[in-house]
């Protein structure tokens, strides 16, 4: 047993062991050269017998066996490698006469597969034969009639044994035992084995002995050699001088191997010179195995051969057979015939698929292995010469390795996402006449990689969340999907920025990790937060990682939950009402006063409506439906009370509204003075109203009058102590009550300030009216009160806080004015109004909203005194606050909506126009009403 390794030139060492001189170079040359691997073993190694190692010879380190998983890729496994050393094992049974035949040489040809990298390694082994197969002859007793006139010198041939051993161990020599009247020759036939004939040394006397046993010895050549014998009874016969004699020696004839059962091959013909029964000659084959008397059939008459059986060139390319002519005195004589089988193109190729790769990634590189494919055709020559390629189109191709192998390699960009597995169609076509095909389909499958983002279903997302939604509700959802499988494509969800603070942005909204639901963990309220952005960010959870982001914009809806506010008339910080003073000569239309109030609410929900209640004359005012606006709706007739009452409800437009009330008390009276005795007047006594207005009117006149008169007392002492002229000054002889405001005189006509000032006694707070303000340098001397413009200096002079205006107002807390609106939302003509009664509100959202933030800011500065409506035409005093582009040529006026004190004037420049007439005298003088008002 021994083992050897042979170049791709064939060259082979005499000795047992591998030729490898240069096997150290053979990894740098591996992947241009299939090495092909040589070895001899004898036949009937036991399994699991050594056949050399072919990790060595490979060039293969033993650390690396694990991951090349050797193996070998034919069906038919004689062999075996062992994962532990890379020794080539016998793994079955090997009988050289079973897979060889008779054909001098015995090799057996696969292939080894190897992975990581996958490749081919050619392996070439000998089977040597052993004389294990004795000659054996058909017969035990042949028996052999020869005349007794044959001369010395005849030949008679004998059967030949039959060895499955080649070379020396097949069949080498005859022998005989000694007898004097015969001897043994040996002759070969065509195919060169050897057959005995039997030689008459001297001539026979029938008489003398009619039988003669010898013994015929077969031997073959091997170590040790092995025999069988046979007897051989010749039997003396009667004279007969002539044998058959044969045409022809050898016949020869070549035939397909698809050749119908049946049909004639040849005839073979022998001819006898003898008469009568020595001429009759029969015919026999002679020296052929059972399975060859399968296949052909001879006539023993007419020596026809035909075909009995289908020939295969797979199997034997071709056959000899022995044929006997035989007369009727015993005289035989023999030929030979040669059959030639030629090949036809009647096997297809066979595709094996030696080594498939179970999951391809999708990102891998141009030119890797994915398979290794074997082809095989039964067929020689050009029947036998396969060309190998694939069908369709596919992003892989084939590249052959050796004349019968392939390796399928990627031939482009793979996406899991497009195509998750091919069904390659592989067409393996010989090059026979017709040619055959076999086709095979391969299935691969693409493994997936984290090649894609997640993707959001929308671009951006907007939402609309009414306020006051109930904390953990759901307020939006965001999707987004990703074609990857498994962790590359589970999505997580998160907020990864947003314009809130990042300390409260964990108290206003959450997102589901996995669900991409959006929650709000708290009351949302529209008048503190009326929209928000958030940027969502989905990741899904390969590695590494990729994430997508989108933005998510909250806007806030509006519910009327703010009743209106009322912020003119308002009570004084004491509970005590305000009251207007009415021209007697007042005519209709005379605008008297204006009920001005707010709604912290938006849109429909902050369109206010005012309605009367109740009043002390039905009929006499009347209030502007949008307005506020407080007109007299006739003349004033003598039977009209002085003092009037009038209740004036305020409804916004929600659903369902909310509403306040506003009481006005108004006195007819062409100047102050004139009106404060009104005030004591005892009402109708038909009016249980106005019977209770004329005892309040009468207890507040007598505890003002009480209350004077202390007052005055207590200045007189004062005065007297100081003696100083000027602290006088009330009880000047010029002293009056001023029916009309402090005008500066560079107010535009038609434009009315924010200030009205009275002075009914001097350093006393109980009776100052506290309206808005005006600054007193702007105010002639002549039309200040009481010395306003000293009293206002000392009151700068004893408060050092107090800014340069004369009076403060008293402050209303103002709604949530910090509005802003980008270029894109300045409000168009859908928001421009002429103050008409029954003229209509925006419809949008924002002009509303921008219209509330307009009246709240003008309302807050006239609170404030700060106002500046004189200052610029159109500008409604924001000029200052929110910049030019906020001007009335983008918003509609709505300062009819702002009433100022002392004036039959709103805010608007054209109001006195619309009225259409001149206001009569007595421009609405202030007093406190001096009883506490009830709502």
């Amino acid at each position: 047993m021994g083992s050897r390794w042979e170049s791709r030139r064939g060259q082979r060492g005499q000795s047992g062991r591998p030729q490898t001189p240069f096997l150290f170079l053979l990894p740098f040359f591996w992947p241009a050269l299939s090495a092909q691997v040589r070895y001899a073993v004898p036949e009937e190694l036991a399994p699991g017998s050594l056949v050399g190692n072919l990790a060595k010879d490979l060039g293969l380190g033993l650390r690396d066996l694990p991951t090349r998983n050797l193996r070998v890729s034919t069906e038919k496994k004689f062999f075996t490698v062992s994962t532990e050393n890379g020794d080539l094992l016998v793994s079955h049974r090997i009988d050289r006469e079973q897979i060889c035949g008779k054909k001098p040489t015995c090799v057996l040809e696969f292939e080894m597969i190897a992975e990581k990298p996958l490749n081919f390694f050619h392996i070439t082994v000998e089977i040597q034969d052993v004389n294990d197969n004795p000659p054996i002859f058909s017969q035990n007793t042949t028996e052999l009639e020869i005349s007794e006139l044959a001369l010395p010198g005849t030949t008679f041939a004998l059967e030949s044994a039959q060895d499955s051993d080649v070379g020396v161990n097949s069949l080498q020599q005859y022998s005989l035992s000694p007898d004097p009247h015969f001897s043994l020759t040996q002759k070969e036939n065509p195919d060169g084995t050897r057959y005995p004939e039997l030689v008459v040394k001297v001539p026979l006397d029938r008489e003398e002995q009619c039988r003669h046993r010898l013994t015929l010895t077969a031997v073959d050549g091997g170590e040790p050699s092995r025999s069988s014998t046979t007897q051989i009874s010749v039997v003396v016969a009667d004279a007969n001088d002539n044998p058959p004699v044969f045409l022809q020696d050898v016949y020869r004839v070549s035939v397909p191997e698809n050749l119908p059962a049946g049909s004639s091959l040849l005839t073979v013909t022998a001819t006898d010179l003898d008469e009568g029964i020595y001429a009759q000659v029969t015919y026999s084959f002679i020296n052929i195995d059972k399975a060859v008397r399968q296949v052909f059939n001879l006539d023993s008459k007419t020596g026809e051969l035909t075909l009995g059986g289908g020939l295969d060139f797979e199997e034997r390319e071709s056959y000899t057979l022995g044929v006997e002519a035989k007369d009727g005195g015993h005289h035989a004589t023999r030929c030979k015939i040669q059959i030639d089988v030629w090949d036809e193109n009647d096997n297809a190729p066979e595709i094996t698929l030696a080594s498939e790769s179970k999951h391809i990634q999708e990102d891998a590189k141009l030119g890797t292995v994915v398979a290794l494919i074997r082809t095989h055709d039964l067929d020689s020559g050009v029947n036998g010469e396969i060309l190998c390629q694939l069908k369709g189109n596919f992003p892989f191709k084939l590249v052959q390795d050796t004349k019968n192998t392939y390796k399928l390699v990627t031939d482009g960009i793979l996406d899991r996402e497009q195509t998750a597995e091919y069904n390659v169609t592989i067409v393996a076509t010989d090059k026979g006449n017709p040619s055959l095909s076999t086709i095979m389909s391969v299935t691969l499958h693409i493994a997936d990689v984290n090649d894609n983002a997640p993707d959001f279903h929308q671009a951006s997302y907007v939402v609309h969340v009414a306020e006051n939604n109930p904390p953990g509700t759901s307020i939006a959802q965001v999707r987004a999907s990703d074609p990857d499988l498994g962790p590359n494509g589970q999505v997580s969800y998160a907020i990864v920025a947003s314009d809130l603070d990042p300390r409260a942005l964990s108290s206003y909204v959450s997102v589901g990790a996995h669900s991409g639901m959006v929650f709000a963990q708290r009351a949302l309220d529209h008048e503190q937060l009326r929209a928000f952005q958030l940027t969502l960010q989905a990741r899904d959870q390969g590695s590494p990682a990729l994430s997508a982001n989108v933005s998510l914009r909250v806007l806030v809806g509006d519910r009327n939950d703010n009743a209106p506010r009322v912020l003119y008339p308002a009570l004084e910080p004491d509970g005590s009402a305000l009251f207007d003073t009415v021209p007697r000569a007042a005519q209709p239309g005379y605008l008297v006063t204006k009920v001005v109030a707010v709604d912290a609410d938006s849109g429909h929900n902050a369109w206010l409506s005012y309605h009367v209640l109740q009043a002390s004359e039905p009929g006499l005012f009347s209030v502007g439906f949008r307005t506020g606006e407080v007109r007299t709706a006739r003349a004033l007739g003598d039977r009209d009370a002085t003092r009037q009452r009038l209740l004036v409800a305020v409804r916004d437009g929600g659903q369902p509204p909310l509403s306040a009330t506003a009481t006005l008390h108004l006195v007819f009276a062409d100047s102050l003075q004139e009106a404060l005795p009104d005030l004591s007047d005892r009402p109708e006594p038909s009016d249980p109203q106005a019977e209770l207005q004329f005892y309040l009117v009468l207890a507040l006149t007598l505890v003002s009058v009480l209350f004077l008169l202390a007052v005055t007392l207590a200045i007189a002492l004062h005065l007297r102590r100081s003696s100083s002229p000027a602290a006088w000054g009330c009880f000047q002889p010029g002293l009056s009550s001023k029916s009309g405001p402090g005008i500066a005189h560079n107010y535009s006509d038609g434009t009315l300030p924010y200030s009205y000032n009275l002075c009914a006694a001097s350093h006393s707070l109980k009776t100052e009216f506290k309206f808005l303000n005006i600054n007193p340098e702007s105010i002639p001397p002549q039309d200040l009160l009481c010395d306003e413009a000293s009293w206002v200096e000392n009151s700068r002079n004893d408060n050092p806080q107090m800014t340069s205006n004369a009076v403060n107002v008293q402050q209303q807390a103002p709604p949530n004015t910090d509005w802003r609106f980008s270029q894109a939302q300045r409000p168009g003509t859908s928001g421009s109004q002429n103050g008409d009664e029954t003229g209509t509100w925006p419809n949008n959202q924002f002009d509303t909203e921008m219209l509330q933030a307009m009246i709240l800011a003008s309302a807050s500065e006239a609170a404030d005194g700060s106002s500046t409506l004189g200052g610029g035409a159109g500008t409604m005093g924001l000029s200052a606050r929110y910049g030019p582009q906020f001007t009335l040529q983008h918003v509609p006026d709505y300062r009819q909506n702002v009433y100022i004190p002392g004036s039959n004037a709103t805010l608007t420049n054209g109001a006195g126009k619309r009225d259409g007439k001149t206001p009569a005298g007595g421009n609405g003088n202030k007093k406190k009403s001096g009883k506490k008002e009830k709502k």
